[in-house]
């Protein structure tokens, strides 16, 4: 009782070790001995106990400390027995409340079990790591030679320029930290430049932007990748990023390799060597900010939302821009490129043609449709159909409008000169819509509302999308869009989620679900369903990622793979073989996050309330934060099976007349070529990166 009574009155600085003392830890009673909350020293028990820090008691007296009380209990009985029990508490929350009172020998304990469960070298999907390349100096000129060069026939000795410093060996890009301050970005805000920023790949090769410099690596049947090209250090942050690597001995010669960066309005573009090695070809001015750049087989192009596209072509070395109405969205198929406008309008341009046959200095733009309600396309996806023996191919578009409109357009190869018809229209969002893709077997939209995400399953006959039964409801579900709104956590060029994959193939999403997230869930984009999920090997936040269509070697067995690529805040490039995920498909958990994961996601942001609504059209393709998130409550799969596999998209090798319909019908004549149709590229972000450990970010819920 005297005991009970030294409680109430007020904890002494000191008393005996066998002292009783009664706890309430967020509203639940405790009792235990002064001794057990105190053979840790400079603990927050410790402290508490000996009048550093000031108490407040409950109306019996007891010390009330305003913590959870279910993780306080196993807490409690580590200071007793010097055992580990959890109870079922999750180790993170365990581990977090072991730091907050400040208990060391637990602390390590429980840091040690998360070290055992992660491991360095990756899971069974883990397929290679690439560490943090040399930081170049500062750009004396815009050249940078790397690898064997070949001087009147003969190999030259290994060269380097004056912009690529001697190799430095571990050190590499976090050991050489800037000389000199670096420049901010255009919306004024500083750039973390050892983070990357942005990832391509196209066959066997990949591009690594950074904050002021790019690589680019090869991939050999013996030695795996290797680092044959690296840019000069540039004056301010890559925020786009383009690169086509056709098959050896093509027409172009070296420019058969390109890769190009933009900032702001200024493209610069290099030719690579594929023994390694790269000149500048140019530099190009769009006269507005690039929004989009990618390559239509060997012609660069680059889209502003305001209207105006610049196209260079690789055989005459010429660069063209013109205005046209302001662009919402874009898409590629063979040599074709086509612009969905805020005017309702779809254009096309045959760009193998530019500038060959040019009327008044400008590109060739013919309207192909109008939308019958004239509500602006805001995205659009084009699908060529194999060629039949009967029926030749269609031509099948499918758009979505500002007013949330799904539509898909076809033309016959029979009605040439008639234009596109409508075939068929859904009207299941409320939103903009903000993504869509046309394939084989399903139609994905994504609208702006939250990021609502509705599938078909798409019926077809002879290769030709057909009305029996006509596409059919597949599932819905939520995307989850968490972007910093404070810059932080990566270029959002560099997030987009998809969905990556060929057309012919099953494709998936990836999905980040905060900016300074380390793990990634990739999920199919058809059901939702969980593929797989991978988390980072060195443990720092994933700022970038994309996947590959990698091509298969020549020994025999060989087929082509599928690689998920992911660009760390360190610096480094992981790999993870999602061909074997894609091969191993239910045996992950169904459906998207669970609610604990996406609580675990969640831990290490701090939400911000929904910025207001911007009152315009979305960009050309969504923000690229968008991430997927399965919602139980909405998601509603009607079936779910794999596409067969069937030849990829085919693209034109020579030039030729007629009329849209005609040229789509002699890409499919002309024969296969492996090439993966250009992921539309978002709006550029800024905003500095994520930190190797990053303090809680603010967040947005929106997505546009």
């Amino acid at each position: 009782m005297a005991a009970v009574a030294t409680a109430a009155e007020g904890v002494p600085s000191r008393g005996p070790p066998g002292e009783v003392i009664h706890l309430n830890v967020g509203g639940k009673r405790f009792s235990t001995s002064r001794q057990t909350l105190t053979w840790i020293p400079d603990s927050f028990f410790s402290s508490l106990l000996s009048g550093r820090i000031s108490t407040l008691k409950d109306e019996t007296g007891a010390i009330f400390i305003d913590r959870d009380p279910t993780v306080f209990a196993p807490i409690l009985n580590f200071l007793r027995t010097k055992e580990l029990d959890p109870r079922g508490v999750h180790g993170s929350s365990l581990l977090h409340e072991a730091q907050f009172y400040g208990l060391t020998p637990l602390v390590r304990r429980l840091q040690l079990r998360e070290e055992l469960d992660r491991s360095s070298c990756g899971n069974v999907l883990f397929n290679g790591y690439l560490p943090p390349p040399v930081f170049p100096v500062k750009r004396r000129n815009r050249h940078s030679l790397v690898g064997p060069q070949q001087v009147g026939g003969r190999p030259a000795p290994v060269r380097r320029s004056n912009t690529m410093p001697p190799n430095l060996g571990n050190a590499g890009l976090l050991g050489r930290m800037l000389d000199e301050r670096v420049p901010p970005s255009p919306s004024g805000q500083p750039e973390e430049p050892g983070m990357v920023r942005l990832v391509c790949g196209h066959h066997n090769w990949i591009a690594v932007a950074y904050t002021q410099f790019l690589v680019c690596y090869r991939l050999k049947e013996a030695s795996g990748w290797q680092l044959v090209f690296s840019s000069p250090r540039l004056d301010w942050p890559i925020e786009r990023l383009a690169l086509t690597a056709r098959v050896p001995g093509g027409a172009l010669g070296e420019h058969d390799k390109m890769v190009a960066a933009a900032t702001g309005s200024e493209i610069l573009l290099w030719a690579l060597q594929a023994e390694g090695g790269g000149s500048e070809i140019g530099v190009f001015h769009l006269g507005v900010p690039v929004e989009a750049l990618f390559f239509v087989g060997n012609q660069l192009i680059a889209t502003s939302h305001t209207g105006r596209i610049g196209v260079w072509n690789a055989v005459t070395k010429h660069w063209q821009v013109q205005e046209v109405q302001p662009i919402t969205s874009y898409d590629a198929a063979g040599s074709f490129l086509l612009l969905g406008c805020n005017n309702g309008s779809i254009y096309y341009v045959d760009v193998q043609k530019f500038p060959l046959r040019m009327k008044d200095n400008d590109l060739l733009v013919s309207e192909l449709y109008r939308d019958p309600a004239e509500d602006g396309v805001t995205a659009l996806s084009v699908y060529l159909t194999p060629k039949t023996s009967d029926s030749g191919n269609w031509i099948e578009i499918a758009y979505g409008t500002s007013s949330g409109g799904v539509r898909v357009i076809v033309q016959h190869p029979e009605t040439v000169g008639s234009g596109p018809q409508l075939f068929q229209t859904f009207t299941v969002h409320r939103s903009p819509v903000t993504k869509i893709m046309l394939s084989e077997k399903h139609l994905i939209s994504v609208c702006a509302d939250n990021n609502h995400v509705r599938t078909w399953s798409v019926t077809r006959f002879r290769g030709m999308i057909s009305t029996q039964p006509g596409s059919t409801p597949l599932a819905s579900f939520k995307i989850l869009a968490l972007e910093s709104a404070d810059g932080h956590g990566g270029c959002s060029a560099g997030n987009d989620i998809g969905p990556y994959g060929e057309r012919d193939d099953q494709q998936v999403f990836v999905q980040k679900v905060v900016p300074s997230a380390s793990q990634l869930f990739v999920r199919l984009s058809s059901t939702g369903q969980r593929v797989c999920s991978v988390r980072s090997v060195d443990g720092s936040p994933t700022t970038a990622f994309t996947v590959l269509e990698c091509e298969g070697s020549r020994r025999l067995g060989s087929r082509p793979r599928r690689y998920l690529l992911t660009g760390q805040a360190n610096g480094s490039l992981a790999m993870w073989d999602l061909t074997t995920a894609m091969d191993g498909l239910g045996q992950a958990p169904a459906g998207g996050l669970t609610e604990e994961e996406l609580m675990e996601q969640l831990e290490q942001c701090e939400l911000a309330p929904p910025a207001p609504s911007r009152g315009s059209l979305p960009s050309p393709s969504p923000r690229a934060s968008l991430t997927s998130l399965h919602s139980a409550s909405s998601n509603t799969s009607l079936s779910g099976h794999r596409g067969s596999p069937s030849p990829p998209q085919a693209e034109a090798r020579r030039r030729g007349g007629g009329s849209f319909v005609e040229r789509c019908q002699e890409l499919v004549r002309s024969g296969p070529e492996p090439r993966r149709p250009p992921t539309p590229a978002p709006r550029p972000s800024t905003g500095p990166g994520a930190p190797l450990t990053p303090p809680k970010m603010k967040l947005n819920e929106t997505s546009f």
